[in-house]
């Protein structure tokens, strides 16, 4: 084990899995000689080459679409994409194509790529900087979409889609890359794609979160000091979401606050909640309760707090179902 935080995690796994298999490669904008806006890449162009650690034109569809190309051909790439903002123009090549080829060869293909992209806010960033719109992957059959919360989970889940055969889209919580440090395996470790982890056992309510609002979730209830028991799950893979552990907490405890940063409307929230209702109805004790950003275009850095979910307002949720 050794100390790491999110973003060292990061840099470390694609370097392991670059050695075991010379099949992984990196693209994307800035991620060769300068080793990436965040330096996930960086010091993976001085050990691995121009022929593994490839910068790109600033094209995010192009990088997707050779990424694709790449992928059917025998390759793993692992492609970059700035921030979540940018990916918009290569929606097409992953829905279009990547999520579809197993099906459009019925079989006969796949495609193992790996699209890295830090999202969400909490930076004070600039416009397209601080989107969270994980939902809209989520909506497409073919891809995985998955989130970790700690540089353990960075490291188990990012070698787990990187060895998948379909196409992973890897989210990382920009906030999280260095604000926290985690006891990290040095030795191979994963974690499987499709499993939520319950962080915290309780038998009152359960609360559902992913990325770096499972953190401030946790204060939220660290701050009630005492009163109820909750149980909190980290979702990790968004699609497919583990519906078994889900409903589980969900039948067990009888109510539900579900936590995210995206817009409410059509958020992944929602589709927790009608899949707990269609499921575990006759458990509830209390409306299924979401926590959210507000449906508004991701605000400039001065209204970035008055749009995320904050700690008062997780406690609210969850008071609102404990005195229903």
């Amino acid at each position: 084990m050794a100390l790491k935080t999110f973003i060292e995690a990061i840099r470390e796994t694609l370097a392991e899995e670059m050695r075991r298999d010379e099949s992984v490669i990196v693209l994307g904008e800035d991620v060769g000689k300068k080793g990436g806006v965040f330096l996930a890449t960086d010091g993976l162009w001085g050990e691995f080459g121009d022929e593994r650690v490839i910068d790109t034109p600033l094209s995010e569809s192009l990088i997707v679409g050779a990424s694709i190309g790449a992928a059917v051909n025998g390759l793993r790439p692992v492609a970059e994409i700035q921030f979540m903002g940018f990916i918009y123009s290569a929606i097409d090549q992953i829905f279009s194509h990547a999520a579809r080829i197993r099906a459009r060869s019925r079989g006969r293909f796949t495609c193992p790529l790996v699209i890295r992209t830090p999202y969400g806010s909490g930076v004070k960033a600039l416009e397209h900087h601080s989107e969270s719109t994980e939902a809209l992957f989520c909506q497409m059959p073919g891809v995985k979409v998955v989130v970790p919360s700690s540089p353990i989970n960075a490291k188990g889940l990012l070698i787990s889609a990187i060895r998948d055969p379909d196409p992973v889209v890897f989210l990382e919580p920009t906030r999280l890359y260095r604000l926290i440090k985690e006891d990290v395996p040095e030795s191979d470790y994963t974690v499987p794609l499709g499993k939520a982890r319950i962080v915290r056992a309780g038998k009152d309510v359960t609360v559902i979160a992913w990325g770096s609002m499972l953190h401030r979730t946790m204060q939220a209830i660290q701050a009630f000091d005492g009163g109820f028991d909750a149980e909190v799950i980290d979702l990790m893979t968004l699609s497919p979401f583990d519906e078994e552990t889900v409903l589980q907490s969900a039948k067990k405890t009888g109510r539900v606050v579900i936590v995210h940063e995206a817009p409410s409307t059509c958020g992944l929230g929602a589709e927790l909640s009608a899949t707990i209702a269609e499921h575990a109805m006759l458990h509830l004790k209390a409306p299924i309760v979401r926590v959210t950003g507000y449906d508004v275009v991701m605000p400039l850095p001065k209204l970035e707090d008055y749009y995320l979910p904050t700690i008062e307002k997780i406690r609210k949720g969850i008071e609102t179902v404990l005195k229903y």
